[in-house]
């Protein structure tokens, strides 16, 4: 008995150390962009964080207004998810409820590849296929825009999206299905009112994923959005991401500068995003388990 004590103590703080690493790494890579971003609240100040123009090499005033990435950050975001998550939510429901054997065994397969393809593979089909076309059905003097990024990204996510959100619609209890046939619903009427309603907090738990994805993204957006730091809500506009002006220049900057203690507080900014994006994934999941 003694010997079976001291190994589920082993275990028990196994396990606790292990995951309280994960915060204690998480703290630490906050602590690290704040010492690298800090002296930047001294000079030249927070408030010019604030601007609308971000133009860090200048032989007149260099600017360090973020606006300009977190709109084309967000944008390009908006897009790719108005995109992935009813193309990935369909899709799950096709191959987990309508789908036959066969056609589930052939679509599969194809679905994880797409999800393995590099970004940078999926970038240059956008580069020689997507933006030429987009170019032309619009008439625009450019295919690098925020629309291309986006087609891409949602393409990106959308395996994603699909994928986990299958896992948490074949999850729903078969019972479930059941009652609703029992009581007289057609098939259809139980696929949309029992059981995707039931599977909806592993749904929605698939979508943040996917939008994580999207905002995290580096190398699709950086050759394909036009990396024009503006601030814009248009599609067919060029605009720039917070991700592709940290991979762009962060490897040029002069350390210690002030170009470089603002790409610090670009990536704060993005790494808050992610932690909001989070916490509110975790709070809508709680209310729909308590809901159910």
């Amino acid at each position: 008995m003694r010997g079976e004590r001291w190994t589920e103590f082993w275990v028990k703080w196994t396990l606790a150390a292990a995951s309280s690493l994960t915060v204690v790494i998480v703290a630490l890579i906050f602590v690290f962009l704040f010492r690298e971003a800090a002296p930047f609240i001294k000079e030249p100040g927070l408030g010019a964080l604030a601007g609308s123009k971000w133009i860090p090499v200048s032989f007149q005033k260099e600017q360090f207004g973020i606006l300009p990435l977190v709109t084309g950050s967000l944008l390009v975001t908006l897009l790719a998810g108005a995109i992935a998550v009813p193309m990935g939510i369909c899709g799950a429901v096709y191959i987990a409820e309508i789908a036959r054997p066969a056609e589930r065994e052939f679509l599969k397969p194809f679905i994880e590849l797409l999800a393995a393809i590099p970004s940078v593979v999926l970038g240059f089909f956008g580069m020689a296929i997507l933006a030429p076309a987009l170019k032309s059905v619009f008439g625009l003097p450019t295919g690098m825009m925020a629309l291309t990024g986006a087609l891409v990204l949602g393409l990106m996510a959308s395996p994603t999206i699909m994928s986990i959100s299958e896992d948490a619609i074949r999850s729903v209890p078969r019972s479930y299905r059941e009652a609703s046939t029992a009581l007289g619903a057609t098939d259809m009427q139980t696929l949309w009112r029992v059981t995707v309603p039931s599977a909806m907090p592993g749904m929605l738990a698939a979508t943040m994923l996917g939008m994580g994805r999207v905002l995290g993204e580096t190398m699709a957006v950086l050759m394909l959005t036009g990396n024009a730091a503006m601030v814009t809500f248009n599609p067919f506009d060029s605009v720039r991401t917070m991700t592709a002006t940290i991979a762009a220049e962060m490897g040029e900057v002069t350390q210690g500068s002030a170009h470089y203690q603002a790409l610090f507080w670009v990536g704060i900014v993005l790494l808050l995003a992610t932690f909001i994006l989070n916490i509110t994934a975790q709070r809508v999941l709680g209310r729909a388990r308590d809901r159910r």
